[in-house]
């Protein structure tokens, strides 16, 4: 868009942006607790209920190197929405204050679980989930115009979506372990696998409804193959809940696949 036919800066745009900056930061300090520089590393609050081996549909440890891609992308973010051609646009108005809402339930997140209130981070990360599946619906509405774009916006909030969709269900699981709901045995793992399945579904309908978007199927597929890891390599094993994790990659792959090959060349 050219500096003649570029609409004026608003008041409202400049708030936009310095409310997303303010966000960014109480996000990097958030992860600063998070990760047990300035706090207890993530694993170790709640009493442990997120652990790696804590539940069924933990993640095994290696899943969670997916927030440095979605770190420093929510960090371009920022910067990049200070451009001048940016100011205005149609997707940042229609995004910005969502990413700031994201960027604060991401740290809250952080610090709910610090204080161990496991069931009060199931309601942040369930309000994330929503924050981002609307973030990203927008996205879809307002289509990228060039492949900075693309990689700074769609690819990190696309990363961002799938990959908390797959942890809300983990979070879910390990407040009711928590709270002493756990049927044990084979009627655990079957539980497990219904969760999966649901993750699945998520998975499917979020492909229909966003375009087939390959950020969100490939954080999605990398949350679930991490599970399927942790369930044939740590405790508590299970080749059952192992397995139906790695279909539930394939189908949320295949979704997305399958919406791209009904888009319209």
């Amino acid at each position: 868009m050219s500096t003649l036919t570029r609409p004026a800066v608003q008041p409202s745009d400049r708030l936009r942006q310095v409310g997303v900056t303010l966000a960014e930061l109480l996000c990097v300090v958030g992860t600063l607790v998070g990760v047990g520089v300035i706090g207890t590393r993530v694993e170790e609050s709640s009493g442990g209920a997120l652990a790696a081996d804590a539940t069924l549909l933990a993640p095994a440890g290696p899943a969670f190197t997916i927030w440095t891609p979605i770190y420093l992308g929510l960090a371009a973010y920022t910067v990049w929405q200070w451009l001048p051609e940016q100011a205005t646009d149609r997707r940042h108005r229609a995004i910005g204050w969502l990413v700031a809402a994201s960027m604060v339930l991401n740290a809250a997140w952080l610090l709910v679980t610090q204080q161990g209130w496991i069931w009060v981070s199931v309601l942040v990360m369930a309000g994330l989930v929503a924050t981002l599946g609307v973030l990203v619906r927008r996205l879809e509405e307002v289509p990228s115009y060039g492949h900075v774009e693309t990689v700074v916006v769609d690819g990190t909030f696309g990363l961002y979506l799938g990959w908390v969709a797959v942890a809300a269900c983990a979070n879910v699981t390990a407040a009711f372990v928590s709270s002493g709901v756990d049927p044990g045995g084979y009627a655990a793992q079957l539980v497990a696998v219904a969760v999966v399945a649901v993750a699945a579904g998520v998975g499917v309908l979020l492909a229909r409804r966003l375009g087939g978007r390959w950020a969100v199927a490939g954080a999605m597929a990398w949350g679930l193959g991490w599970i399927a890891w942790g369930r044939v390599t740590d405790e508590p094993r299970s080749l059952l809940v192992g397995v139906a994790a790695v279909a539930a990659a394939v189908v949320v792959l295949g979704a997305a696949g399958r919406t791209h090959a009904r888009l319209p060349d």
